[in-house]
């Protein structure tokens, strides 16, 4: 079992930034690949970002590149999302994921681990 805790969320002004954490215990988190997903009201979950545990190598969502960047420190068992120039529309609650088995994915599904969300509200 792996859980996952997410902190960092809050409410910003629109051009504002936040750093999301989320601290993993449990298992051997240097093999898991590790991301971030976002749901806001109404709206399907969506996938945000992914860090592999080999490389690592990143993915991001077209709508958040070159805004957001994830990162990790296997050391403290921890994922990041940096999020900078936030828009309102990257107002959802931010869900950290986790697992061992896949290395890149966008579907929810192939995450076994799941944090609780930590709620980003941007304000135009």
């Amino acid at each position: 079992q792996v859980q996952l805790v997410e902190s960092g969320g809050g409410l910003v002004q629109a051009g504002g930034s936040l750093r999301l954490s989320c601290a993993a215990s449990g298992r051997t988190f240097s093999t898991y690949t590790m991301g971030w997903f976002r749901q806001a009201p109404g709206k399907e979950r969506e996938f945000v970002a992914s860090i592999t545990w080999n490389g690592p190598h990143t993915y991001y969502a077209d709508s958040v590149k070159g805004r957001f960047t994830i990162s990790r420190d296997d050391v403290k068992n921890t994922v990041y999302l940096q999020m900078n120039s936030l828009k309102p529309e990257d107002t959802a609650v931010y869900y950290c994921v986790a697992d061992d088995s896949v290395l890149f994915s966008t579907k929810g599904s192939r995450y076994d681990y799941w944090g609780q969300g930590t709620q980003v509200t941007v304000s135009s």
